[in-house]
């Protein structure tokens, strides 16, 4: 919830603060020592961009070993080979037992070799399989030592440098979106009742009394009241082509929706 102070309250307009639509403090997941910082405060970043990463020397090391290990196929190909050959014998044997020219024995005895020898594919496979999640997990663990953006967005904050040792779950980046912007206004309750979700608004902004009001919208009227002041939050989205900063006093006008309809006819 966004802290202000006391709003003014007009015949038309509604006073509130203006605050990022998205304000997110990131965290490495793992201790590590920090290897590099990828962005500086001030910077513009997409969702899903790497803004820092621990040293992963050692896991990129391993992950390279657990490539070729997940990659290769010589002990799976070299099983299935030899079970090949185990089944051509016991055809044999059952071909020459059938002419008398070998005993039970000698059978049950080439049988089992090939008992074994499915048992050993299945083996080589099943390592095989370990393998590729081995691999697989590591991978895994490379991106956990990354930090990476959710939103895109603008870097607030920096509390952290290169070559410095990191603690898991500790806020180190803050990442902030500012397009569209979020204004929370405490609402008169006789007001309140004509607005719902989707009504537009018109924002004014500080030092723009020449300019045409932004056009904004509802977004959300929360259920529970102030008793203290008998109002209803209603959040307001508006656009911020021109990178204004949060936090500053704006005007609000609310448009009900059958202020809308006749304004239009």
């Amino acid at each position: 919830m966004w802290a202000f102070g006391p709003l003014t309250v007009t015949a038309t307009e509604l006073e509130g603060i203006s605050a990022p639509s998205a304000d997110i403090m990131l965290s490495f997941v793992l201790d590590g020592r920090v290897a590099e910082i990828l962005v500086k405060e001030g910077d513009i970043v997409k969702k899903n961009q790497v803004l820092a990463r621990l040293d992963d020397h050692t896991e990129r090391i391993q992950l390279t070993q657990l490539k070729a290990q997940a990659g290769d196929t010589t002990q799976v190909k070299a099983a299935e080979a030899n079970l090949f050959q185990k089944r051509a014998d016991l055809k044999k044997v059952e071909r020459a037992q059938s002419k008398g020219a070998a005993t039970d024995w000698e059978l049950q005895h080439t049988s089992l070799a090939v008992r074994i020898a499915e048992l050993s594919l299945q083996a080589s496979k099943f390592e095989h399989e370990q393998y590729q999640r081995r691999y697989r997990q590591a991978q895994s663990q490379l991106k956990r030592m990354q930090m990476v953006s959710p939103i895109e967005g603008r870097v607030e904050k920096t509390d952290i440098e290169s070559g410095e040792a990191a603690k898991s779950l500790v806020a180190v980046i803050q990442v902030v979106k500012i397009d569209p912007l979020w204004i929370d206004v405490p609402v008169p309750l006789e007001q309140v009742r004509q607005l719902t979700p989707g009504n537009i608004t018109r924002v004014s902004f500080p030092g723009t009394d020449a300019v045409e009001p932004a056009e904004g919208i509802i977004i959300h009227v929360s259920a529970v009241a102030d008793a203290a002041s008998d109002t209803l939050r209603v959040r307001v989205e508006v656009p911020n082509p021109d990178g204004r900063p949060a936090g500053e006093r704006v005007f609000v006008r609310f448009m009900p929706a059958k202020a809308l309809v006749n304004s239009k006819n």
